[in-house]
């Protein structure tokens, strides 16, 4: 059975870090010997199953003291130190500066890299150090996996025709939840409290929305990102005078509990990779109103007017028009809803991880 490799950062909890442990955790199952090497060790992390090793391939304490410049070099040395040892059969590097690791650390070494670019490149891969390394490395991989086909066209044809396009996993706690005999009157959404969000521009289409529909309430559920998000949601609550009818719940572990009883999803992001909360959503079979955000992530899970609704970005009015559709029309909510839910069958785990392991003996026998 083969050895892999997985390069991230560290496994705390986010969406990259949950689809390396999700693919981790089944790939031991299966027999692989599995390592994830990471920089750091952070306070939330998801856990590991027992027989996958994890490794600390980041700064020792001496190389912490050097110029960040250097630090960069470190950096990979480590990384490289330890594939040499183990020899991998291959590397599966998730995240911006974790691909490029992955790609200098092999060098002259054959073992074969898949990068994975988890976020919008057009945003994220357009400074002046991925301007060089992107044309030099980038096609030196292996193979390249894309959540969408806006992310994978950022790239030359030469890095796209090694590329596969595959979906997040679910997590398995949000399928086969029984659909609610009737909903409550909430709108809801779930992600970090962070700008590109957009949890404001949310709010101000809510209280839009209250204005028509005086008995629902917004909740939205996310823990604090620490970048001013939060004071900024509050203040906007306080300016509206909306304190009785937008909450702020926090982060919460039983989303699959909370959420699923909701008259509507709604889906405010300027941006986005794939967004796990929103496939989460329609796995539970909620009525969906999201953005239509670069790179694609809602266009390539949503069909509009099927499974769900599809609005501009930074549009106030047009979210409010499509939570007040959803509200004032529940049986087309039901049916969009219905329809989301069929998410599960082609991103349920199993099925995701088939596709990753079809892939990566495709890239090994190469």
């Amino acid at each position: 059975m083969r050895t892999i490799v997985f390069h991230l950062n560290c496994l705390e909890q986010g969406g990259a870090e949950r689809v390396v442990t999700t693919l981790a955790n089944d790939f031991a199952k299966e027999g692989y010997q599995v390592y994830i090497a990471t920089e750091w060790t952070a306070e939330n992390e998801f856990s590991i199953d027992s027989r996958i090793r994890r490794v600390h391939v980041g700064l020792t304490k001496k190389q912490e003291k050097k110029p960040a410049r250097l630090q960069f070099f470190a950096r990979i040395k480590n990384l490289r130190s330890f594939l040499k040892k183990v020899k991998p059969d291959i590397v599966i590097a998730f995240a911006q500066k974790a691909n490029y690791r992955a790609l200098m650390a092999t060098v002259f070494t054959r073992i074969p890299v898949i990068v994975s670019v988890r976020t919008d490149p057009y945003l994220h891969y357009t400074g002046r150090r991925d301007k060089i390394l992107i044309p030099i490395f980038f096609p030196k991989a292996a193979g390249s996996v894309f959540q969408t086909q806006g992310a994978k066209s950022f790239f030359s044809a030469r890095v796209q025709k090694k590329s596969r396009i595959i979906v997040n996993p679910i997590h398995e706690k949000y399928i086969g939840v029984p659909m609610p005999p009737a909903r409550r009157k909430a709108v809801v959404q779930s992600g970090r409290l962070v700008d590109f969000k957009n949890q404001l521009m949310l709010i101000d289409a809510f209280v839009m929305v209250h204005r028509t529909h005086p008995d629902y309430v917004l909740e939205i559920y996310g823990g604090d990102s620490h970048d001013g998000t939060k004071e900024l949601l509050e203040e906007s609550i306080i300016r509206n005078h909306a304190q009785e009818y937008v909450k702020l719940m926090g982060a919460s572990d039983k989303l699959e509990e909370q959420l699923t009883d909701a008259a509507v999803f709604a889906f405010s992001s300027d941006w986005e990779g794939l967004p796990n909360a929103l496939m989460e959503a329609m796995a539970l079979g909620l009525p969906i109103v999201a953005t239509d955000c670069p790179c694609g992530g809602p266009a390539t899970l949503i069909r509009d007017e099927e499974n769900g609704l599809l609005v501009p970005i930074k549009n106030a009015e047009a979210m409010a028009a499509g939570i007040n559709r959803l509200i004032d029309n529940p049986e087309l909510a039901e049916k969009l809803g219905r329809n989301a839910r069929k998410i599960t069958e082609y991103a349920n785990a199993k099925a995701v991880c088939g596709q990753w392991k079809d892939y990566i003996e495709e890239v090994c026998h190469k």
